[in-house]
Formats: C-alpha cells, structure tokens, sequence
C-alpha cells in the first residue's frame, strides 16, 4: 500500500491450505481493512487476479459457495471509501505481491491467519 506521504506498507501473511482464488480475496480484504485504519478516502486496488478484479466490478457472478461471504464483504467495505478503483495487471506487473507470498510462506514459525506488516519510504 502507498500512502500519499510516499510510506509503503507492505501487509503479508500466512493463511494456510486454501485456495488462491480465497487467498486473493483474503488480501483483498486485508488491503481494504489497512486502508480503512490509516484514515484512506481512495483506493486503487491493482490485482492480478482477473476473476476478483471481474467479480468485484460485476462483470463475472460469484458463483462457489467459499467466495460468495469473502466478495459480499470486500464489496460492503469498498463502499467506506468515496473514490474506489480496481484494474487487473498480469502477474509480471505485480511482482511484490508475489514477493511478499512468497515471505510469508518462507516465515519461520508462522501459523494460519498470523499477518505483518512493514513500513518503509521509497527514495524518489
């Protein structure tokens, strides 16, 4: 997440066995809810999941019992926010997220449902 200050926070964490498509709306969800906190009026979510990017513009119907509660809840908390934006990247254009899976993954002593997060500034 890039806050207008130019401060990064990085959010990861380690669900467990799941699928990728609940994991994406995990951080989805995870996203929305740190926006939320750090006082945010807009956000733009860039995803390279095309199926959660389709879903929550309502151009694909959520369909598996698993993501109906997940969607129904990142659509309720889209709404707090005034100026809401999602668009789809190919997954070469969205390396950090696969960077920071990857950490999560790699954690030592993780347990289902731990999360971090960091923060940092990027030089410009």
């Amino acid at each position: 997440m890039r806050k207008d200050d130019g401060e990064i926070l990085e959010i990861s964490g380690f669900l467990g066995t799941t699928t990728n498509n609940v994991a994406e709306y995990a951080g989805l969800l995870e996203a929305l809810a740190t926006a939320k906190s750090e006082g945010a009026t807009e956000v733009e979510i860039v995803s390279d999941s095309l199926l959660l990017v389709q879903q929550m513009l309502g151009t694909y119907r959520v369909k598996h019992p698993n993501l109906v509660p997940l969607f129904r809840r990142a659509k309720s908390m889209s709404l707090h926010f005034p100026k809401f934006k999602i668009s789809h990247t190919l997954r070469v254009g969205n390396k950090d997220a696969d960077r920071l899976a990857n950490a999560a993954l790699d954690r030592p002593g993780r347990t289902p449902n731990d999360r971090w997060i960091e923060r940092h500034r990027v030089d410009s």
